[in-house]
């Protein structure tokens, strides 16, 4: 229970419409979109401004209170998984577009706009913000920098860290600091690049300066039908090989398809597995290279190809695409999103393995991922009122995070480490580099009070293991000191 006059001094600062305490009204914020964890904070403030947020954090740090920065909740790690006896900072009435400055190709933003928003801004003035996560449409700017989000087009615009130029910069005992700016080379340490894909455990964002970029001249979209997983990553490999970098290489499998076609019709063939490659850029260039990727989609072994004739078509394939992870609800009860990342040349032996472990375990996998950079995402599928199915559903998406490791790749492509991943860290990371990682933590937040309990291992999470961070194990209190 938090202390009645915290509470009040809470209420002060954001006022009766920026405060929820009532017990159904937290619920709302009891888990992102990993619904499996669950955890009621004693507190939701909304705060306005960048200056609220940081009075929010003054007082949980004087009060010693634990805090967890939220936008629209739409991870899939359990990164906003509140604290108990914690309180959450909701961004998602900060949602004003600050500044749009075409001569300088940026925007300036507040963490609660949706990633969706900056492209309609600008989309009129001939520019587009290009990470485009599949949940776009309602994720926001500020979880996107905590997560470093991708989406279908990082493959040739990026990540979101590449798209950052600035931002605003709430520390965890509740100072303010300007991170980067317009100059790119800045001097001293790249503290933005630190902060961005840190899983709110170093601060919060308040407002971001975001780099945009001109819509091409061309865009041509192929949906390429091939009989099995294999022969389409076969694809994949050698579109990349001939020198081609389409601005998105997607893949999805026949459950994935079938799943998708339920909802939107989209006239996807029956197949074993679904291509969808996009190429921009000038108009000789798209055309040139479309002609490749359907001579090598061909020469894979495609069943069938397809232009979009039409920027509706076009977008209809992707409506079908990025609806994927919603629409698993009409063919399995429930699921887990999983999210590894393997070489493009070890696609076929990895998806090999999913599904060798999919027989093993009797639960069906959908598969639906970036195929460009090798990033999956495997969908369980399992029925929770099946008694042990949800833990052999765990346990089958482990051991797929096991295959991606051994394949050379990495835990996480754009979902983050959040609660759910960081028993795996030590599988991917040393104990010295983890130990690392926990002093550059403690450098921000010597408390342990900002999103505690995510992205790195603890005893308390993982069992003992030699040289696992501990919060507070040391104290590094300079660059706090600097900031």
């Amino acid at each position: 229970m938090l202390d009645r006059a915290f509470l009040e001094t809470l209420r002060a600062i954001v006022g009766d419409d920026g405060m929820i305490t009532a017990t159904p009204a937290l619920q709302t914020y009891a888990c992102d979109g990993l619904t499996g964890r669950r955890v009621s904070p004693a507190a939701v403030v909304l705060p306005l401004t960048t200056a609220e947020v940081a009075e929010i954090v003054r007082a949980c740090a004087e009060a010693q209170v634990p805090f967890v920065a939220r936008g629209a909740g739409t991870g899939l790690s359990g990164g906003a998984l509140p604290v108990a006896d914690g309180v959450v900072i909701g961004l998602s009435r900060m949602r004003a577009i600050l500044d749009i400055d075409l001569d300088n190709h940026q925007v300036t933003v507040q963490p609660g706009v949706t990633n969706l928003e900056v492209s309609k801004a600008v989309r009129p003035l001939g520019y587009f913000y290009a990470p485009d996560p599949s949940s776009q449409q309602v994720c926001t700017i500020g979880g996107n920098v905590a997560e470093n989000s991708g989406g279908a087009h990082c493959l040739k615009y990026g990540f979101t860290t590449h798209h950052v130029l600035g931002a605003t910069f709430v520390t965890a005992d509740g100072r303010i600091a300007r991170l980067g700016g317009a100059v790119r080379d800045a001097a001293g340490y790249d503290l933005l690049g630190m902060v961005i894909g840190s899983e709110g455990t170093l601060g919060i964002v308040t407002e971001v300066v975001l780099r945009i970029v001109r819509v091409p001249e061309s865009t041509e979209t192929v949906l390429a039908a091939f009989a099995t997983m294999g022969d389409a990553g076969e694809a994949v490999s050698r579109i990349i090989a001939a020198g081609i970098t389409p601005a998105a290489i997607e893949m999805m499998d026949r459950l994935a398809i079938q799943a998708c076609e339920e909802i939107v019709h989209a006239g996807y063939p029956d197949c074993g597995a679904a291509l969808i490659v996009e190429l921009d850029g000038p108009a000789v260039e798209s055309a040139a290279f479309l002609r490749d990727v359907l001579d090598i989609c061909a020469a894979s072994g495609a069943t069938e190809t397809r232009v979009a004739a039409s920027e509706a078509e076009r977008a209809l394939i992707w409506k079908a695409r990025k609806a994927a992870f919603a629409s698993m609800g009409r063919i399995s009860p429930n699921y887990y999103v999983q999210d590894g990342v393997i070489p493009r040349t070890r696609l076929r032996d990895v998806l090999e393995q999913i599904g060798a472990l999919s027989a093993t375990y009797g639960l069906r996998v959908a598969n639906v991922f970036h195929a460009g950079d090798g990033n999956l995402h495997p969908l369980v599928l399992y029925d929770n009122s099946e008694p042990g199915a949800g833990e052999r559903a765990l346990q089958l998406a482990g051991l797929i995070l096991d295959a991606c490791i051994t394949a050379g790749g990495s835990i996480t492509g754009e979902h983050g480490v959040g609660s759910d991943k960081a028993c795996y860290m030590p599988k991917m990371f040393s104990p010295g580099s983890i130990s690392v990682m926990g002093r550059v933590r403690d450098a921000f937040d010597a408390r342990d009070l900002c999103n505690p309990g995510k992205a790195l291992p603890t005893p308390r999470l993982c069992g003992e293991v030699p040289g696992m961070y501990r919060p507070h194990a040391i104290e590094m209190s300079g660059l706090a000191e600097r900031l």
